[in-house]
């Protein structure tokens, strides 16, 4: 139907006859002489259709171009030629198309929202087919393309075999709930959708491929928010015959190839720091190094105060006091303080203590009186505070001062323009083993319970559980984890010593696991893998904070699709085919 693509038509076809299909991004009527803007998926080339042509039937082009609206799907056959008025705005803008025949092949009725508007999310997932249409979720789902491309190319030529495994498999837990589907040949019985590849890469490392990947789409029933959804897509990556820094090294030169060619980026170096080590320093294990703002611990800085809140914690085995300094804070006012106060609120914290020190080096603070008054000003030299400065003070739970303050540490560097331009990569290693669950009364895994712990023997590991270090590793990327990972373990023994721990007695991981464990007693090789976010990755190339918007169809934070209306009410003969039936809520 057409010879070339509208964004590709330039000076080098001056004087050819082209036919172009696409749809009309703007049409102007000027009495007599019509432009239209048409669009395809690579660009924008400018139509025109005036009497000087002195093609026969002209008047009918003119009249077909003058009844063209919005978004009409069209096919024009025309001549180009230069464009008296060149837009250097586009990459077309040196030419244009006299039509000699513009045909209408649908006409569209009036749209929901142009793409010029700034629709809200609703309406944009609910006529997904209008919002991808627009040139920059065209942009961006073609930046993901490139991305997946590039990723098997690199795949390919390191000798890794892209290996399917089942969609349909058996649930087992893996931190979040699965989804479940009925087994209609096995009344009662049901399959899961996977959360990830993770038991089969294993298994396939036991069955002796050497490295394995897979772009695996996988399923977690969790809460949904910007960075999350139901189903998702990631590059799942096993090595056998590893160690961590194997596994690290190759998967970082991956990633910086990608970089390079997809969005020719270099990442420089990559750092590497512990799991404690970034809690420490900025609250978080998945850092921002673009912003320099640092955590300083200040337990025995405010130990000899008479403010409860910072001794109840203060050299406490779990507690933690600690403090941010942010240059230039002083500015702030009690109101937007207070909003500080608020943000933190919704990670955790039950208050956040201040300070204020004016350019002059007079302190403001509601605590400073609970503490002597040399005293008070070594604290604030410990933190490094001058004058116009503010310092944020939390205390608590060792792990809930550090999430609330990371979240302050992250507002501060965005509202006070401190986030450095370019990418700021690195590795968080040896993260803990096991959390401990008040509710449940026993140790979740911080991973997944496959992941080998630093120790090599089951009885230390059950002697030193709480302390325990993993084989774990995630790659960071301006704040956000892109990819995560572990040495597995790779012995029968160990594995029943890990489910022990977390609760999983003998009888439970043979009905769940027993597959797994008895084909670790046949010669499993030591072996380790990692999982990288192609959304996030995808979304953090094409510059945007939320994965929906590098995703076709995604669902709602209300976990919905808005375009279709799943999930929808199923007719109870179709449930009865399948063994179940839906009970009414009383």
């Amino acid at each position: 139907m057409r010879t070339h693509l509208c964004g590709l038509v330039d000076e080098a076809l001056i004087g050819q006859t082209v036919t172009l299909c696409g749809w009309a991004d703007v049409a102007r009527d000027l009495g007599g002489l019509c432009f239209i803007d048409l669009r395809d998926h690579e660009g924008i080339v400018q139509v025109v259709a005036e009497p000087e042509a002195g093609v026969d039937g002209n008047a009918a082009v003119i009249a077909a171009a003058a009844a063209v609206g919005y978004e009409d799907c069209l096919r024009v056959t025309g001549q180009v030629r230069r464009r008296e008025s060149p837009n250097a705005k586009i990459p077309t803008g040196q030419v244009e198309v006299v039509a000699r025949r513009i045909e209408v092949l649908n006409k569209a009725e009036p749209l929901p929202f142009h793409a010029h508007e700034n629709a809200g999310e609703d309406v944009r997932l609910k006529y997904r087919y209008l919002d991808l249409r627009t040139p920059q979720m065209q942009r961006r789902m073609r930046v993901r393309t490139r991305l997946v491309r590039a990723l098997r190319r690199w795949l390919d030529d390191a000798g890794f075999q892209d290996i399917e495994t089942p969609v349909l498999t058996k649930a087992t837990p893996e931190g979040a709930r699965d989804f479940l589907v009925p087994a209609r040949m096995h009344p009662g019985e049901f399959y899961a959708l996977p959360q990830s590849p993770q038991l089969f890469k294993q298994i396939l490392m036991m069955a002796g491929f050497d490295r394995y990947y897979q772009i695996a789409r996988c399923f977690r029933d969790e809460a949904l928010r910007a960075d999350r959804q139901l189903e998702f897509t990631q590059l799942d990556m096993e090595f056998a015959w590893v160690s961590e820094r194997d596994v690290q090294d190759a998967t970082e030169a991956m990633v910086r190839a990608v970089f390079r060619e997809v969005v020719d980026v270099e990442l420089g170096e990559f750092p590497r720091i512990s799991y404690a080590e970034a809690l420490r320093r900025y609250g978080s294990d998945k850092p921002d190094l673009r912003i320099p703002l640092e955590l300083v611990d200040v337990d025995a800085q405010v130990r000899g105060s008479e403010f409860k809140v910072f001794t109840d914690w203060a050299g406490v085995e779990g507690g933690r006091v600690c403090a941010l300094r942010i240059p230039g804070g002083a500015m702030l006012s009690r109101k937007q303080i207070d909003e500080y106060a608020a943000h933190a609120a919704k990670y955790g914290a039950k208050g956040l203590a201040w300070a204020k020190l004016a350019e002059d080096g007079e302190v403001s603070s509601p605590i400073a009186k609970f503490f002597a008054e040399d005293a008070f000003a070594a604290l604030l030299a410990h933190v490094g505070a001058g004058g116009g400065d503010l310092v944020f003070f939390g205390a608590g739970k060792y792990a809930t001062v550090s999430d609330f303050m990371g979240a302050v540490r992250l507002r501060a560097g965005r509202e006070f323009g401190l986030v450095a331009d370019g990418w700021a990569p690195l590795w968080v290693t040896d993260f803990p083993m096991f959390e401990w669950d008040d509710e449940a009364g026993r140790y979740v895994a911080l991973h997944h319970p496959f992941t080998a712990p630093a120790v090599d023997d089951e009885a230390e590991l059950r002697g030193n559980a709480r302390t325990a270090v993993s084989r774990g590793y995630d790659m960071v990327l301006n704040g956000n984890e892109i990819g995560g990972g572990s040495i597995r373990i790779h012995r029968s023994s160990m594995q029943s010593a890990v489910f022990e721990l977390l609760g999983i007695g003998a009888e439970e991981a043979q009905a769940k696991f027993g597959f797994l464990l008895d084909a670790l007693k046949y010669g499993a090789p030591p072996h380790g893998g990692i999982a990288f976010g192609i959304d996030r990755i995808a979304a953090l190339m094409a510059g945007t904070d939320s994965i929906r918007d590098v995703i076709a169809f995604p669902k709602t934070t209300t976990a919905q699709c808005l375009m279709t209306g799943a999930p929808s009410p199923i007719p109870e003969a179709q449930l009865a085919e399948v063994h179940v039936q839906v009970l009414k809520k009383q």
